[in-house]
């Protein structure tokens, strides 16, 4: 629902709906979250979004967090620790069954 109000302009349904679902575990919700709060200018709260989302192994949240990094927005500290747990996420969602899949 976050999305669809998002695509259609409602910036205020679009975090209620995304905030909602960032609350019950959706990584993708909570990397939209810390996109809207970046594009708001809020990057402090961008990061902690990215930083929830990437250690769960969402990839486009730490790819996020990288460029927060890059920007000068997060430290090196908070880029190393979510890496580790991020990696650590992606480890446990390995299977010999996924991997003969890809």
């Amino acid at each position: 629902m976050g999305d669809i109000y998002r695509e259609g302009g409602d910036l205020k349904k679009a975090k209620i709906h995304s905030e909602a679902a960032a609350m019950a575990g959706h990584d993708d919700a909570r990397n939209n979250l810390g996109s809207m709060e970046a594009q708001s200018g809020n990057v402090e709260r961008a990061v902690k979004h990215w930083m929830i989302a990437a250690s769960a192994g969402h990839y486009a949240a730490m790819k996020n967090l990288l460029i927060a990094f890059n920007q000068g927005s997060t430290s090196r500290a908070t880029i190393d620790s979510t890496l580790t747990a991020y990696n650590d996420s992606c480890v446990e969602m390995r299977s010999e069954a996924r991997d003969a899949a890809i």
